[in-house]
């Protein structure tokens, strides 16, 4: 353990907590944003406010940082925690860990560095395996008959695409990926998966999961589904859904977005923690004095 490191969690959902744990390990640790009780043993959860400034040598934000309002991201504490206040808490130059982009950090984090652990590519291959697990795991619950033999189409062959031809091929779905590029068509058949392209979308399928990002069903490609079709979209932000054919398809739609957090937050947060962890052992946070 390196006691000559301390980090503060700062909000966040169970990933964090566990993330909180997992850094506790390894470092001088402790959370603030939770509520007594929401916090694994091992973690001291800190009283609101925090205690004297720069006492952390850097910060570890929430996947999604900020709330509507400006605040951390403390969905398991029934106050607030303003950005200032974690800013005040930390030396100046010291590291603020953060998740998704968000161009609002950087004016409330002025005098401390902005480090992203979700631009980790072991992270982001961890989370993919996680994401993809869940994404089954959900469709098993939505379905009424089993993945083997069913017809399932894979949109996009990415970190999370990739993830779920492996786990689908192990129940013996019957995959079918749409794929852009001879590249992507190369990879689908690298993992023994059919491919049709992106642009020519629809067909006899039970199960359809989106990985794009961009937009890929529309009003027009929707009706040539089936009529019972269960999609489940698996990309952040928009994600591949026009308005109009989130509409026609009501609730065969299903957004499951930030799956790890919801499925697997342990393994999740100690994903994340790892992530961290290896940042400051790089030299990319942590006390350079």
């Amino acid at each position: 353990m390196r006691n000559d490191i301390n980090i503060l969690i700062a909000g966040g959902d169970m990933r964090q907590a566990y993330c909180a744990a997992r850094l506790a390990e390894r470092f001088g640790a402790a959370a603030a944003g939770f509520d007594s009780g929401a916090l694994p043993a091992s973690v001291s959860g800190l009283a609101d406010p925090l205690p004297a400034a720069e006492s952390y040598d850097c910060a570890v934000l929430p996947v999604v940082a900020l709330g509507s309002d400006g605040n951390i991201s403390t969905p398991l504490y029934s106050g607030s925690l303003a950005a200032e206040t974690v800013a005040s808490a930390v030396r100046d130059g010291g590291v603020i860990f953060t998740g998704r982009e968000d161009s609002r950090l950087a004016g409330l984090f002025p005098r401390h560095r902005l480090v992203s652990y979700l631009g980790r590519e072991e992270l982001l291959l961890k989370n993919a395996s996680l994401t993809a697990e869940g994404a089954v795991q959900l469709a098993l619950e939505r379905l009424d008959t089993a993945l083997c033999g069913l017809p399932v189409l894979i949109v996009g062959l990415g970190r999370i695409g990739t993830a779920l031809a492996m786990i689908l091929r192990g129940f013996g779905a019957d995959i079918t990926a749409a794929v852009r590029s001879p590249q992507a068509e190369a990879k689908a058949q690298l993992l023994g998966v059919r491919s049709v392209r992106t642009d020519s979308l629809g067909g006899d399928y039970a199960l359809v999961f989106n990985t794009s990002p961009e937009t890929v069903f529309t009003g027009g490609n929707i009706g040539g589904f089936r009529d019972d079709t269960l999609f489940i979209e698996l990309a952040s932000d928009a994600g591949g859904f026009s308005a109009e054919a989130s509409a026609k398809l009501g609730s065969r739609l299903v957004r499951a977005n930030g799956l790890p957090g919801k499925t697997a937050p342990v393994t999740a947060g100690e994903i994340i923690a790892d992530a961290v962890a290896a940042i400051i052992a790089e030299g990319g946070g942590g006390n350079e004095n």
